[in-house]
């Protein structure tokens, strides 16, 4: 950090959905000053032309080759796929610099299984484990012995703040988990409408990802952490006509002896020092609106009609909580900010 105690930023990748969230929210940060936007187009333009909320004053968007890497703390990269790892090995050797990384480049600790699942050999293998896959809530102080964060998925965030505790403690039948997650379309990115060709888009509900969705990568990579079984779960992410927000519905068999009051108390204690997570009543109905534009999960756990069988609801904002609110609430952990400065 700096000598004025501000983190020096830069933000690679400025004018995607989840940029510029980033952006914003930082411009609110009273612990970060921001001193490189970077893009591959569009050079100099004020990042204000492309999100009118962004109202600070801020460097015009430039070439990454112009950055002087000495002046900066932190590097967040918001890139497709495959894009953050080749920055990353490049600039690694600066020793004093941080990176949170928003793609998956440095999700899965197998570069094998990432090739599987993202069809793209990884170019930086040997810093992979020297990276951590954090959600804060789970990853804790443990974050400060990295320089590479990878910041997890939107759907994964949403899941497992619920199921990691539940699979810890044994309390739930791992071997018929339903998982049933919706989305606004800001998930599938700006480009959204050459991925997603069917009718009537802004007007209908589109199932996607069946059998192989690449978050699935990263659920049965903590899922193996936190089971001492393995978990047999289905999962089908859905795209709804509304820009912004995720809601999961998972479906759970609880194991012989335990009640719905008994998963209602453990994720109640599991989260109980977790700012950013709030346990509803038993029973309780809820969407998401709660959650929009803000790095909160909220979650509702409640009874089917049949005595073993429960459905919990998990509502996250994709773009905050699922993306550039978690990857600010990481930077927090990192540089000893309390987790919540600059977050609603």
């Amino acid at each position: 950090m700096s000598v004025e105690s501000k983190i020096n930023i830069a933000v690679i990748g400025a004018t995607g959905y989840t940029g510029l969230d980033l952006i914003y929210m930082l411009c609110k940060h009273p612990k970060v000053k921001i001193i490189n936007l970077c893009a591959t187009k569009n050079l100099g333009k004020k990042i204000s032309f492309f999100d009118k909320r962004i109202k600070k004053k801020l460097p015009k968007i430039t070439n990454l080759k112009k950055v002087k890497w000495f002046n900066v703390d932190l590097l967040f990269l918001s890139l497709p796929n495959g894009e953050a790892q080749k920055i990353v090995k490049t600039l690694y050797h600066f020793k004093h610099l941080k990176f949170i990384d928003l793609s998956a480049d440095f999700r899965i600790e197998n570069y094998i299984e990432y090739k599987k699942w993202y069809s793209i050999s990884h170019n930086a293998k040997n810093l992979v484990s020297k990276s951590v896959y954090s959600i804060p809530e789970f990853t804790g102080k443990k974050i400060k012995k990295f320089r590479i964060i990878a910041n997890p998925g939107c759907y994964p965030t949403s899941v497992q703040i619920v199921l990691l505790p539940l699979l810890k403690k044994s309390l739930i039948n791992v071997k018929n988990i339903i998982i049933d997650s919706k989305s606004g379309y800001s998930g599938a990115g700006k480009n959204y409408k050459k991925k997603f060709t069917h009718k009537n888009f802004y007007e209908s509900i589109y199932a996607y990802g069946i059998q192989k969705h690449r978050h699935m990568a990263e659920l049965d990579q903590e899922f193996r952490k936190y089971s001492k079984k393995k978990v047999e779960y289905t999962f089908n992410p859905h795209l709804l006509p509304t820009f912004r927000g995720i809601l999961s519905s998972i479906y759970l068999e609880v194991n012989k002896g335990i009640s719905l009051k008994k998963i209602y108390l453990e994720l109640k204690r599991s989260h109980l020092k977790n700012k950013f997570v709030s346990i509803n009543k038993i029973n309780t109905s809820m969407g998401n609106g709660n959650v929009l534009k803000t790095n909160k999960c909220e979650v509702s756990i409640c009874q089917t009609r049949h005595n073993k069988k429960i459905v919990i609801f998990s509502a996250i904002d994709n773009l905050v909580k699922g993306a550039s609110g978690q990857a600010i609430q990481n930077m927090n952990l990192l540089f000893n900010i309390k987790e919540n400065v600059g977050l609603k």
